[in-house]
C-alpha cells in the first residue's frame, strides 16, 4: 500500500507512513545557493536587551595545524532590532568572542571534498513547524514545498566525516534546503451516505446507521477524512413486552492460539507453556512462553553429514481459546446463560506448523549478456535455491526460490555482439514463361523461347562477425535461422532478365547484276570471271544476328574485264571540206572501273584505247536525213539457255527524204539494229554459310593475349567455326572454284571462352539443439539435423556441387530421468489434547473425541534405496497425505459397522453402492438414527470407458500436399512451379467427451484428433485467345501503310487463371498485330514500241515530204517484265491518264529545206516551282537549208514552270508505326517498331523514291526504332513457412499458422496473386485443467455465535474448453491437475474474520476499491500510476460501547489507467429562500470534499434590512419587493417604504410609471429584457428608475416646445392678408405613462 491513515472519530489524529519511492515533487525551483547567517541570540532576563554574535572569521595562526585561533564579533541588541552599548546586556552571559581551531592550508584542499547525500521528498512547509494552517485561498497550480538533504565535510582517502569547518575553508557549504513545488493540497473526498440501515431493535428505542465509504485520501497537506458513519436512534412503534428481551447473550469466542507441544515434549524447546486465565474479562487470555537464554543458531550444514533430509515426520500439538459469554450491552455473563447443556470446544490437537525450508542458494549463472551489444541495457544472471522441507500449516510460507540481478560486464572486455545480415546465392537461370497452357506446352518447344523472363535466387541469413572488418558478398558464412535477420527487410529474390533473340535479316532488293570482273582485279588471271550482284542487311540490332543468307550472287562470265575505256563524243561533226559532206568528230577517252565508272590511271585498261577522232558526216541540203539511234530496249531473257537467249534492239527513223542528186536514204533494215544481252548461263552460284559453333579451345591462340571484350574478364580465347559451300541456285553444293573466291565469307572467328566456375556452398549451420531435460521412459529419441546453402552452380566444367546438403543425425543419448517415489511410514495412533490441557480448561473431561494422526514418508530410489526427499520432491509427483482426521469413541458416540464392498457394476452409466449398519446401543440412541449425521448407504456412479466424438469448429482450408519430402531442402535453381490446385486434405478438430460430458484427451477418440476428408482445389484457367487471323488487306492501296492481324476471346479466365486483356465494345479481346506493307502504286506500265514510218498523203507525183502521220503499238504490262515475254493485259489495270498517244503528226523534210533534230528533254524546274520561272529545250539543226532565204525553225522553247503541270515539287512522307515487332520465339521484351517511307508528288501522287533522291532530298525519317513489349509478369510466392506451434495449449481455440509472402507480385495479363498468404489448421482439442479457487466462504465461528473466526476457500480441479464463457469449467479427479499440496502452499486458504456480538461496535467489511485516480494539474496528468482507496466503517450497535470501538481505517494502492477529477459546486433551486448546495465530481458522482471551501455558494437568501412590510418578500437580488398583485412604493433612499394593492390587476393593463419601476426587478419583463442589452440602463440594480431619465424626459420636453413655438412664429402670416387664418388647435401632450415610453 502506498500509505495507510488512521482517524480517531472527528478528532485531527492524523498518521501518515509514507513510502519513499512515492514522494511526488512536481517541479524543481530553484536552488537556494544563499548561505544563511547563522546568528546566535542569547535571550537574558530583562527580556528588552539580547546579546548577537556574527559568523566565526577565518583560521588565522603561523602555521598549518590545530594551533589556530578564531574571533567573531559580538553585540548588544534591542528586541527592537537596534544595537546599543555592552553594559545593557548581563556579562555573565556573553557568548565567547575567540575559540581554538585548526588552520588549513592551501595543501590540505586535497584531502577533504564535500559530500552532498541526494535531496529528499518535498515536505510542505508547514510540516515542519508542526502546525496546519486553515487554507484562505485556493490553490491554483502548486503550493510551495522544501527539500532537505545532508551536506558532510570528509576525507578523500576513506569518506570518514570531520568538521565543516575545514570544508568552508576552501569552498562554501553545498545549501541543504532548497524550495521546491508540491501538487495542490488533495483534500480527503468521500462518497455520498447510503441509505439508513433498518432498527437494531424491533421493538422499543433502537438504533439505525448509514456508511459513506473513502473515494480519495487526503494527500499534500488536504482535509482529513470526516466520519464515515452516522448514526440515530429510531423507535418502534411496539413496546416490549416488560422485563422480556432487555438483554440478549451470546457465546464469543477468542483467536486459536498457536500449536503447541504438550509438557512433556516441553524440554526439547528448553521452556513452558502457561495459559493465563487473568481475572479481566475484557481481555483475551494470553498465551506466554517462558524461554531459557538459549541461541537459535542458523542451520548449518556438515560437510560430511546428509545435506538435506532423509524423512520427514509430522508432530501433533494442541491448541486453545478462550470462551465467554457477552451481554447485549458489552458487559460479560456466566457461561451458563450461554451455553445451556454443551460445552464449548476451548481446546483441540493441531499439528505443530512447520517453516518452509530451502537449500543454499546456487552459485550466480553465467551474465546473459555476452557481448556488446548498441542499446547498453544490462544483461542479467540467475541463481536458485530448492525446497526442502515444504510448510505445514501455518509454518512460514516459503521465500523466493529463484533470484534475478542485473550485470554489466564493462564493455570494453566484451567482444561486439554479431550482427546478422541477409545473404543471397547467385541468380538463377533466366526463365521464359511461357504464355501457354500445360495442354498447348507440351506441344510446344519452350528451349528456343527468348525475350524477357525472369531469374530467382534464394535469401538466407548469416552471422557479421565484426562490422570493421570488409565483407565480400561471396564471402561464405554458415547461415543460421532466418528469424535472426527478421529486422531487416530481405534482399529481392526475384528480378527481371532477357534471353536474347536472333533477330531476322531484313534484306533490300538485289541490285544489277554487274560487269564481267576478274575474281582479284589486283591480280587478274585467265579468261574467265564473275558477275555479280549484292543486296544489303538493312537493320541490325546489338543481338546476336541469325545467320544472314547470302548477300552476294555471282555468274561465271567470259573476258573479264575490271577496266574499260569509257567513250564520250563531245565535238560536233566538223565536215573536211566545205559546209557539208564527209568530216571528223572528236571523242574524249577515258579509263574507267568496270564498276562504278570512276576514271583510273590509263595503264590499268589492258586493251588497246579506241581512237580519239572518228569519221562523220554533215548532211548536204539534198541528202537524206537520218536521226540518232534510239536506247537499247530491255533485255528480252534474264539469262541464257540452251533454247533461248537475251535480245535487245535499237531504232532510227529518217528525218528528212533526198533530192534528186542528194544521197540516199539507207534500206529499212539498216534501220533498226539487234544485239545479244544477258548472254550468261542460268547458273547462279553463292557461298552459303552454317551457323557458327560453338566457342572452342584452339591450341593455335596465343593464351597469354588473353583480354576483356566489353569489360567482362576473359578466361582465356577461343574459336568458333562455320561451314562454308559454294551453292548453285536450286541444285546445291558444287566445288569451290565456281563460286568467286573474293567474296568467301569467313568460316573462323576468335571468341572469348566461357570461364570455369565451380560450385560454392556455404558451410553447414549449426547443429539445431538437442532437448536439453532428461528423457522420460519409453520417449523416443530425439534427433538434430544441419543444412547448407549452395550459393553458385557449377558451369563449365567446373568442380560440380555436393549431394549432401541436409544432415541428420541422433542426438546425444540423453539421462533417463531418474526414477524416485514416495514412500509411506505406517500411520501413528490418534493424538489427542493431553489431559494435563484438558483438566485446566472447561469442556469434556473424558479422553475421547476427535484428534489427528501422522504419518512419516520418506523419498526412495528405483532400487529401493533411500534418497533425499528433494529427489522425490522433483521427481516422484504429488506429496501422499501425512496427516488425517481420527477420533477416539466416547461413551455416547454411536458405532458403526465398516463398509461394505461396492456393488457390482452393470455397465456404463450405471452406479453402484456400499452400505454399513449400526451395532450395539446406538440401534436405540435416537442423535445416531439420524441418517444425515450418519448415513448408512453410499453410492457413486461406475466408471465407464466408452467415449464420444465431436466434431469442432470449421473444417480447415483445403491444404495440398507439401511438393518436397521432409528432410530434403530443394535446392534453389530447381524452380518447380508451385502447385496450387489439385486433390489436397482438409481437416476438422474432434472433441473426445467421456460418459459425464467432460472433454478427455482426443487420443482416446481417433489417432490424430482430425476428422480429415480429401478436397479438391479447382485449378486456374487462364484466358484463352484464338489464333491469329489472316492479315487484312494493306491500309494504303498505294504506296506504304499497315496491315493488321487480331486474335479474339475464346474463354474467359476462371479461379484466378491468367486474365484476359482489355475487352472492346463487342467483347471481343482487343489483341492485335500491325506490320508494315508497301502496295506498289504503278504494278503496272505502258510499254511502247517504236513509231512506224511517217505516213505522208501525196497528191499527184509530188514528193513524200512535209506532214505526216505516224502510229506506235502500245501495251499494258506488269512491271520488270522483259520485253521478249509476251504479258499483255487488259488497258484498264494501267493508268489511263499517264496513257501515252498511239499517234502523232510527224514531219518529213523536203529536199533542200532546214532539218532539225527532235526536241530534247526540257530543262529542270526550280525545286520550288517558283512564279515567273520557266523551262526550256533546245534542238540542233542537221541539214541546212539550201537558199539563205528559207529559215530554219526554232532551236529554242520556254514555257513557264506551273506547279502540278508543268512543274511537280516532291517531299517524302512515312506511315504509322506498326506494332512492336519481336522475334519469331519472343514472348515479350525488347523488339523494334517499323514504319516505310515513300516519295510524294505535289499532287499526291506517289512516286519512285529514285525521285526524291533525284532532287536530293534527304530522307529524316528513323525507319525502326527499339521497344518494349511488357512482359505479363505472373505472381511468385515464397514457400509455405513451416506450421508455427500451436497457438493455445490446450481447449478448443488453438490454431497452427503458416504463411507466405509474395516475392514478387503479378503485372499486366500475370497471374494474379491467390488471396491465401496465410493457412490456419486447428489443433487437436486437448482437455484444459486447471485450479479452481472458491470464492471467501462467510465468516464461521466453530462452536459459538460470534467472535474470532476462519473464512475459508477451496481448490478444484476442473477441466474447460478454453472458451469460456461458452463452456464453463465441469469440475474433475484432482490428479489431473497436479500437486495440490504444491498448489495450497502457494495460495492463502484460511484468513483470520470476526463476526460481531450482537451490542458489539465493530468495522464494516472494506469497501469495494475506488475508482483510479490521477494527480493532475489543470487537467493533464504528470504521473502513469494513480491511486484509489477503500475504508472501514465504524457500527456503533448500542450506545453503551461506543468507548470500546475501533478507528475507522482507509488504505490506498497504486492503480494503472487513472483519470484526472475535478471538483465543483452544484445548486439547486430556490425554496423559500433555501436551496441545496453539493459538490459533485467531474464524472458526475456526488461527493463530499474536494470542493474548495470557500468558494461554496449559499445555501439560505437574506435581505437586509429585513422584509417586515407587509406583503413584502425577498427577492432573488437580496432587495425587498411585494408580492404578486402588490406595488411597490419605494422611498427616496430607494428602499421599500409599503406594499399597495395594484389597481385591476392585469399585465397588459397601464400603470403609474413611478408604481411601476418597484415591479421590474422581481420578475422578468419585456422592459428588462429591453433595457439590459443598452450601454446606458435607465433602470437601476434595485429596480428604479434612475434620476437622469427624467432630466432627459424634462429637456425634451422643453425642446418640443421650444421647436413648436419656433415654427408658429416663422410660419405666421403677413398682417396684410385680410381672410383670417384657420383657428390653431391647441397642441395638448398625452403622457400615459406607458413603459415603452
Amino acid at each position: 500500500m502506498g500509505w495507510t491513515m488512521t482517524l480517531k472519530d472527528d478528532f485531527g489524529v492524523i498518521a501518515w507512513t509514507r513510502r519513499a519511492g512515492n514522494n511526488l515533487c512536481l517541479f524543481f525551483l530553484f536552488s537556494l545557493f544563499s548561505v544563511s547567517v547563522q546568528s546566535d541570540i542569547v535571550f537574558p532576563k530583562d527580556h528588552h536587551f539580547s546579546w548577537k554574535a556574527g559568523q566565526w572569521g577565518q583560521c588565522i595562526g603561523e602555521e598549518c595545524g590545530s594551533g589556530g585561533v578564531q574571533t567573531r564579533t559580538i553585540w548588544c541588541v534591542h528586541t527592537e532590532g537596534w544595537t546599543t552599548h555592552h553594559s545593557h546586556c548581563h556579562h555573565m552571559d556573553k557568548p565567547e568572542s575567540q575559540r581554538h581551531c585548526f588552520k588549513v592550508c592551501d595543501w590540505h584542499q586535497n584531502l577533504f571534498e564535500w559530500e552532498v547525500s541526494d535531496w529528499g521528498g518535498c515536505v510542505l512547509v508547514p510540516f515542519f513547524s508542526n502546525e496546519l494552517k486553515l487554507r484562505t485561498t485556493e490553490c491554483i497550480t502548486a503550493q510551495h514545498g522544501i527539500q532537505r538533504r545532508k551536506v558532510n565535510c570528509v576525507r578523500t582517502s576513506n569518506h570518514t566525516t570531520v568538521t565543516l569547518r575545514i570544508c568552508e575553508f576552501f569552498s562554501q557549504k553545498p545549501p541543504v534546503e532548497q524550495a521546491c513545488l508540491i501538487p495542490c493540497p488533495q483534500d480527503c473526498v468521500v462518497s455520498d451516505f447510503n441509505s439508513w440501515s433498518s432498527c437494531s431493535k424491533t421493538c422499543g428505542a433502537g438504533l439505525q446507521h448509514r456508511t459513506r465509504h473513502v473515494l480519495a485520501t487526503p494527500m499534500y497537506g488536504g482535509a482529513i477524512c470526516p466520519n464515515l458513519t452516522e448514526t440515530r436512534t429510531c423507535s418502534s412503534s411496539v413496546d416490549c413486552p416488560a422485563g422480556e428481551g432487555e438483554y440478549q447473550y451470546s457465546l464469543k469466542v477468542g483467536a486459536w492460539s498457536e500449536c503447541r507441544l504438550p509438557h512433556h515434549k516441553d524440554a526439547l524447546l528448553s521452556g513452558r507453556t502457561t495459559v493465563d486465565f487473568s481475572a479481566s474479562s475484557n481481555e483475551n487470555n494470553t498465551v506466554t512462553l517462558h524461554t531459557q537464554a538459549s541461541h537459535h543458531h542458523a542451520h548449518h550444514h556438515h560437510p560430511h553429514a546428509h545435506k538435506y533430509p532423509m524423512s520427514w515426520e509430522l508432530e501433533v500439538g494442541y491448541k486453545t481459546r478462550q470462551v465467554r459469554c457477552t451481554r447485549s450491552d458489552g458487559r460479560n455473563a456466566m457461561l451458563s446463560l450461554c451455553t445451556k447443556d454443551n460445552s464449548p470446544l476451548t481446546f483441540q490437537a493441531c499439528v505443530m506448523p512447520k517453516d518452509c525450508q530451502t537449500s543454499d542458494w546456487s552459485s550466480w549463472s553465467p551474465c546473459s549478456k555476452t557481448c556488446r551489444s548498441t542499446d547498453l541495457s544490462p544483461g542479467y544472471r540467475l541463481r536458485s535455491r530448492i525446497m526442502t522441507h515444504i510448510p505445514v500449516r501455518g509454518g512460514k510460507q516459503c521465500p523466493a526460490l529463484e533470484e534475478k540481478e542485473a550485470c554489466h560486464i564493462i564493455g570494453d572486455l566484451l567482444p561486439n555482439c554479431p550482427s546478422y545480415v541477409w545473404r543471397t546465392t547467385d541468380w538463377g537461370e533466366c526463365r521464359i514463361l511461357p504464355l501457354l497452357s500445360q495442354q498447348d506446352r507440351r506441344l510446344a518447344n519452350i528451349s528456343i523461347l527468348c525475350g524477357s523472363g525472369i531469374q530467382t535466387r534464394k535469401t538466407y541469413c548469416v552471422q557479421v562477425p565484426d562490422d570493421s572488418a570488409p565483407h565480400h558478398r561471396k564471402e561464405v558464412s554458415r547461415p543460421v535461422n532466418a528469424r535472426l535477420c527478421a529486422g531487416e527487410e530481405p534482399p529481392m529474390a526475384v528480378q527481371h532478365c532477357s534471353i536474347p533473340c536472333q533477330h531476322h535479316c531484313l534484306l533490300s532488293q538485289w541490285s544489277p547484276w554487274g560487269a564481267c570482273l576478274h575474281d582479284n582485279c589486283k591480280e587478274p588471271q585467265g579468261k574467265k570471271g564473275f558477275r555479280q550482284r549484292r543486296r544489303e542487311a538493312l537493320w541490325q540490332s546489338s543481338s546476336p544476328p541469325e545467320t544472314c543468307p547470302h548477300l552476294v550472287e555471282s555468274i561465271p562470265c567470259e573476258d573479264p574485264a575490271c577496266y574499260v575505256w569509257q567513250v564520250q563524243q563531245e565535238e560536233r561533226c566538223i565536215p573536211t571540206k566545205g559546209s557539208c559532206g564527209p568530216g571528223a568528230a572528236a571523242q574524249n577517252v577515258t579509263c574507267v572501273s568496270a564498276e562504278g565508272s570512276s576514271p583510273v590511271p590509263i595503264a590499268l585498261c589492258v586493251d588497246d584505247p579506241p581512237p580519239t577522232e572518228v569519221a562523220c558526216e554533215v548532211a548536204c541540203p539534198s541528202d537524206c536525213v537520218v536521226g540518232s539511234w534510239s536506247p537499247w530496249s530491255p533485255c528480252s531473257h534474264s539469262c541464257t539457255t540452251k533454247t533461248a537467249e537475251g535480245q535487245q534492239s535499237r531504232t532510227r527513223t529518217v528525218l528528212a527524204i533526198p533530192g534528186k542528186e542528194g544521197k540516199k536514204c539507207p534500206a529499212a533494215p539498216a534501220l533498226e539494229e539487234w544485239r545479244v544481252c544477258n548472254d550468261h548461263p542460268c547458273m547462279v552460284f553463292y557461298w552459303e554459310a552454317s551457323a557458327w559453333g560453338p566457342c572452342i579451345e584452339d591450341a593455335f591462340v596465343d593464351l597469354n593475349g588473353t583480354s576483356s571484350w566489353n569489360g567482362t574478364p576473359a578466361c582465356a580465347m577461343g574459336v568458333q567455326i562455320r561451314k562454308v559451300s559454294c551453292t548453285k541456285m536450286n541444285v546445291g553444293p558444287v566445288i569451290s572454284k565456281r563460286c568467286s573466291d573474293s567474296a568467301r565469307p569467313e568460316s573462323v572467328r576468335p571468341c572469348l571462352l566461357p570461364c570455369e566456375k565451380d560450385c560454392i556452398v556455404t558451410p553447414f549451420s549449426e547443429w539445431t539443439a538437442c532437448p536439453s531435460t532428461c528423457m522420460p521412459e519409453n520417449a523416443t529419441a530425439a534427433t538434430q539435423s544441419r543444412y547448407r546453402t549452395i550459393i553458385q552452380r557449377s558451369a563449365n566444367g567446373g568442380q560440380e556441387c555436393p549431394d549432401t546438403l541436409y544432415e541428420e543425425r541422433d542426438c546425444e543419448s540423453r539421462p533417463v530421468c531418474p526414477v524416485y517415489s514416495w514412500r509411506t511410514h505406517k500411520w501413528h495412533s490418534c493424538s489427542l489434547v493431553p489431559d494435563s490441557v484438558r483438566r485446566g480448561l472447561s469442556g469434556p473431561g473424558e479422553a475421547c473425541g476427535n484428534g489427528l494422526e501422522t504419518r512419516g514418508v520418506s523419498c526412495v530410489g528405483e532400487m529401493g534405496e533411500s534418497a533425499n526427499m528433494t529427489e522425490c520432491l522433483r521427481w516422484a509427483g504429488p506429496l501422499p497425505p501425512q496427516i488425517r482426521e481420527c477420533r477416539v469413541a466416547c461413551k455416547d458416540d454411536c458405532t458403526l459397522t465398516s463398509w461394505s464392498k461396492f456393488s457390482e457394476c452393470s455397465g456404463c452409466g450405471s452406479s453402484r453402492s456400499r452400505k454399513r449398519s449400526l451395532t450395539g446401543r446406538s440401534k436405540k440412541k435416537e442423535h445416531c438414527l439420524d441418517e444425515k449425521l450418519h448415513p448408512l448407504e453410499e453410492t457413486e456412479t461406475c466408471p465407464c470407458d466408452e467415449f464420444l466424438s465431436q466434431p469442432y469448429g470449421n473444417w480447415s482450408a483445403c491444404l495440398l500436399p507439401d511438393p518436397s519430402p521432409p528432410g530434403s531442402l530443394q535446392g534453389w535453381m530447381s524452380h518447380r512451379e508451385v502447385k496450387e490446385c489439385g486433390q489436397g486434405l482438409r481437416y476438422r478438430a474432434v472433441a473426445c467427451i467421456d460418459q459425464q460430458g467432460h472433454l478427455v484427451n482426443p487420443t482416446h477418440c481417433t489417432d490424430s484428433g482430425y476428422m480429415v476428408e480429401v478436397c479438391h482445389i479447382p485449378c486456374p484457367l487462364d484466358c484463352k485467345l484464338s489464333d491469329w487471323s489472316a492479315w487484312s488487306a494493306c491500309s494504303a492501296s498505294c504506296g506504304s501503310g499497315l496491315k493488321i492481324r487480331s486474335k479474339w476471346l475464346r474463354e474467359k479466365a476462371f479461379n484466378g487463371g491468367r486474365p484476359c486483356p482489355k475487352l472492346d465494345l463487342k467483347n471481343q479481346a482487343q489483341v492485335y498485330e500491325a506490320a508494315p506493307c508497301h502496295f506498289e502504286c504503278s504494278q503496272y506500265e505502258w510499254r511502247i514500241e517504236p513509231w512506224s514510218i511517217c505516213t505522208i498523203n501525196t497528191v499527184d507525183d509530188l514528193p513524200a515530204c512535209g506532214e505526216g502521220v505516224q502510229s506506235r503499238k502500245i501495251r499494258c504490262v506488269k512491271q520488270e517484265t522483259a520485253s521478249g515475254e509476251n504479258s499483255t493485259l487488259g488497258d484498264s489495270l494501267c493508268d489511263p491518264e499517264e496513257m501515252p498517244p498511239r499517234a502523232q503528226v510527224c514531219f518529213l523534210a523536203c529536199p533542200n529545206d532546214c532539218v532539225v533534230a527532235p526536241w530534247g528533254p526540257w530543262s529542270n524546274c526550280p525545286l520550288q516551282c517558283d512564279q515567273g520561272t520557266a523551262r526550256n529545250r533546245s534542238r540542233h539543226i542537221l541539214r541546212l537549208p539550201a537558199s539563205e532565204n528559207s529559215a530554219c525553225p526554232e532551236l529554242v522553247q520556254s514555257e513557264p514552270c506551273i506547279l502540278n503541270s508543268t512543274c511537280f515539287s516532291y517531299q517524302y512522307t512515312v506511315s504509322d508505326w506498326s506494332t512492336c515487332q519481336l522475334s519469331e520465339n519472343a514472348i515479350c521484351g525488347h523488339g523494334s517498331r517499323l514504319r516505310l517511307v515513300d516519295c510524294i508528288r505535289s499532287d499526291g501522287k506517289i512516286v519512285e523514291l529514285q525521285k526524291c533522291e533525284q532532287f536530293g532530298l534527304i530522307n529524316k525519317y528513323k525507319l525502326s526504332e527499339s521497344c518494349v513489349v511488357d512482359c505479363p509478369i505472373s505472381c511468385m510466392l515464397s514457400d509455405w513457412s513451416p506450421w508455427a506451434e500451436c497457438s493455445h495449449t490446450c481447449g478448443n481455440q488453438g490454431q497452427f499458422l503458416r504463411t507466405r509472402r509474395i516475392l514478387q507480385e503479378a503485372n499486366e495479363e500475370g497471374r494474379p496473386c491467390p488471396n491465401q498468404l496465410t493457412q490456419i489448421k486447428p489443433c487437436p482439442i486437448k482437455p484444459c485443467y486447471t485450479w479452481r479457487l472458491s470464492d471467501w466462504s462467510p465468516c464461521t465461528v466453530e462452536g459459538a455465535e460470534c467472535g474470532e473466526g476462519l473464512r475459508r476457500r477451496s481448490l478444484s480441479c476442473v477441466v474447460n474448453r478454453g472458451n469460456w464463457p461458452e463452456s464453463p469449467p465441469q469440475p474433475v479427479d484432482e490428479e489431473l491437475c497436479g500437486d495440490k499440496l504444491r498448489q495450497h502452499i502457494q495460495q492463502e486458504m484460511e484468513q483470520p474474520c470476526f463476526v460481531p456480538c450482537p451490542g458489539d461496535c465493530h468495522l464494516t467489511v472494506w469497501s469495494s476499491w475506488s475508482s483510479c485516480q490521477l494527480t493532475c494539474l489543470e487537467g493533464r496528468s504528470f504521473e502513469t500510476t494513480g491511486r484509489q482507496a477503500r475504508s472501514r466503517a465504524v457500527i456503533i450497535q448500542v450506545m453503551e460501547n461506543q468507548g470500546s470501538c475501533p478507528h475507522q481505517v482507509f488504505e490506498t494502492q497504486p492503480c494503472k489507467g487513472g483519470k484526472c477529477h475535478s471538483y465543483q459546486w452544484r445548486t439547486g433551486g430556490w425554496s423559500n429562500n433555501e436551496r441545496a448546495v453539493w459538490c459533485q465530481r467531474s464524472d458526475g458522482v456526488n461527493v463530499t470534499g474536494g470542493c474548495f471551501p470557500q468558494k461554496r455558494p449559499t445555501t439560505v437568501r437574506h435581505c437586509h434590512p429585513a422584509c417586515t412590510k407587509p406583503f413584502s418578500h425577498c427577492t432573488p437580488s437580496g432587495v425587498c419587493g411585494c408580492e404578486k398583485g402588490y406595488t411597490e412604493v419605494m422611498t427616496t433612499h430607494g428602499f421599500l417604504d409599503y406594499c399597495t394593492r395594484t389597481p385591476g390587476v392585469d399585465n397588459n393593463k397601464k400603470a403609474d410609471v413611478k408604481t411601476n419601476s418597484g415591479r421590474l426587478k422581481p420578475g422578468p419583463s419585456q422592459a428588462q429584457d429591453l433595457f439590459s442589452e443598452w450601454t446606458l440602463r435607465p433602470v437601476g440594480p434595485d429596480g428604479r428608475v434612475k434620476l437622469w431619465v427624467y432630466a432627459v424626459t424634462a429637456v425634451g420636453f422643453i425642446l418640443i416646445l421650444f421647436v413648436i413655438a419656433l415654427s408658429f412664429l416663422v410660419c405666421k402670416p403677413s398682417k396684410t392678408t385680410k381672410t383670417s387664418p384657420p383657428p390653431q388647435k391647441p397642441l395638448t401632450l398625452a403622457y400615459d405613462g406607458d413603459m415603452d415610453m
